[in-house]
């Protein structure tokens, strides 16, 4: 079903998705052909390997001190900075095979993505938390809408990049698609909506230490660093697994975006199960042992009786997709409402710190797992190297299913509290149900707490709660709030307080007024 938006939400989901394909695509676009443009001018795999995984450190630092301080730069002048540093720095990318000589080339090809990196943090970082901000009750949908955009851009970035390379050399597909992301840069000034500042909330309010104290949140950031790193792990060393195959380089392109072609698919659909039925960090549950099991038929895994065949490998990629999916859209969300339900203000600076915080880490896997690949391929080979990732999401796996059980061993055991609407008291027969049906618009009554020892706790004038025997269950329960009185009447003898019969006979209900006089 398609969620109902206003116009302001619709334009703001169609011109963050149009940022995020965009901005993946210029990511994305070097893979194809800079090592063969670096190589010419004298650079080694190593140099031209940093110049990538430099990126991915870069955004692992940088996201944190973004999200911390975005309410004092304001999400959407983070966002358009991010979006403009972007696309100049893919022009100024599309330019290097001009410069002359190995040193100044290598050099600045480390500047430029230093700097590239450093946009792109910062767009990241905004988007998520226009997302928190613009959707507060479909958070996992449409950020998993946007992801679905994002994942588009990281498969047609070197499809696109390779076909404009063929057309009119190295520097055509930078300037091309890097001026597209500028112009949908200028449509962002224009469309996206502005986000006050939340007053009087100070940086040190929330800080990346204190989120990451929270247990909860700690399990999914450790989910989302194992996610990034399995998809690092098959970047740099699933090619050299099916070169076995011979395969054309189509086939191996096709090969290369099946499991992400199916998370920008399945990801949308996550999010709403997210939202609407499922408990996030069940979620992210499902998507371990889908990570797991997928990478035990990749290799296949060495202590697994399977041979090495295309069709098994592939099989393993779909359900890495499916994986993926369901973790990265959970872990956000989760980590999110964790932080709230811990004490953080829900605010543009928490959302912000959060978006960072899911930025930084998945940097942070996505440079330890081609690093982790690398090592392990050379000395023990994929299939043995493939119970890493296989080991890794086994022992997450395992975290939140120990949180997911003491969250419902604890839940069994607390008292149940009860909604404002239903009955506070019964009599001994579980029938006529006695309540204030008198409710004054400026009174802040609460509802029942508990039972304790013995007494039925009601909640009374501001900050009060009365003790009422439960030998009273066949009593009406005198009116505890007046309009003209601040005082709860439960002290006061010299009142004759109303309060309110609700019969219950037949799924109707009778509202009687009746005077009473409480006896202390």
């Amino acid at each position: 079903m398609i969620p109902k938006f206003s116009k302001r939400q619709w334009l703001t989901l169609i011109i963050i998705g149009l940022a995020d394909f965009f901005n993946a695509i210029c990511v994305s676009l070097q893979s194809p052909f800079f090592p063969k443009e670096a190589e010419a001018k004298g650079c080694s795999a190593t140099e031209y390997g940093l110049v990538f995984g430099i990126f991915e450190l870069v955004v692992f630092f940088i996201s944190p001190f973004y999200g911390r301080y975005i309410n004092k730069l304001g999400p959407k002048m983070l966002f358009n900075s991010g979006i403009f540093t972007s696309g100049t720095t893919a022009i100024l990318f599309g330019l290097l095979d001009q410069v002359p000589g190995h040193m100044p080339f290598i050099s600045l090809a480390f500047i430029i993505r230093i700097i590239e990196a450093l946009g792109n943090a910062a767009f990241l970082t905004a988007s998520f938390a226009i997302i928190a901000k613009e959707f507060p009750d479909n958070v996992a949908t449409t950020f998993a809408s946007l992801e679905t955009f994002f994942g588009l851009g990281l498969i047609v970035g070197p499809t696109l990049g390779g076909a404009l390379y063929a057309v009119d050399g190295y520097y055509l597909p930078f300037v091309t698609l890097g001026s597209a992301l500028f112009i949908v840069g200028i449509l962002t000034i224009i469309i996206l909506p502005h986000h006050s500042q939340d007053a009087g909330i100070a940086a040190d309010k929330a800080s990346i230490f204190r989120v990451l104290r929270i247990p909860g949140v700690l399990v999914c950031t450790l989910g989302i660093c194992a996610t990034s790193s399995s998809i690092g792990f098959l970047t740099a060393v699933l090619e050299p697994h099916v070169r076995q195959f011979d395969l054309s380089p189509v086939l191996l392109g096709l090969v290369f975006v099946i499991n992400g072609g199916i998370y920008a698919l399945t990801a949308p659909i996550w999010g709403w199960i997210v939202d609407k039925c499922l408990n996030p960090k069940i979620a992210s549950f499902i998507g371990c042992i889908l990570i797991a099991a997928a990478f035990c038929l990749i290799g296949p895994a060495s202590f697994i009786p399977l041979e090495e065949t295309l069709r098994v490998i592939i099989t393993g990629l779909i359900l890495h997709g499916f994986g993926i999916a369901a973790i990265l859209v959970a872990s956000f969300t989760d980590a999110l409402r964790t932080s709230i339900a811990r004490g953080l203000p829900d605010n543009i600076q928490t959302y912000g710190l959060i978006s960072g915080l899911w930025t930084s880490t998945f940097a942070l896997g996505a440079f330890i797992g081609p690093s982790v690949s690398g090592f392990l391929y050379d000395h023990v080979g994929f299939r043995n190297a493939v119970i890493f990732v296989i080991g890794v999401h086994s022992l997450v796996g395992l975290i939140l299913l120990t949180f997911i059980c003491s969250k419902s061993s604890n839940n069994n055991n607390n008292y149940k509290e009860l909604d404002a609407t239903e009955p506070l008291l019964k009599d001994s027969n579980g029938g006529a149900n006695y309540t204030n049906g008198q409710t004054d618009e400026n009174s802040s009554s609460t509802p029942i707490k508990s039972h304790r020892n013995g007494h039925v706790l009601i909640g009374g004038s501001i900050g009060t709660e009365q003790q009422v025997p439960c030998a009273m269950n066949n009593l009406l329960r005198c009116n505890s709030y007046n309009s003209n009185s601040k005082q709860s009447q439960w002290s006061r003898s010299d009142h004759e307080p109303v309060a309110t019969l609700e019969s219950r006979s037949y799924g109707t209900v009778d509202v009687h007024p009746v005077r009473l006089q409480c006896h202390a």
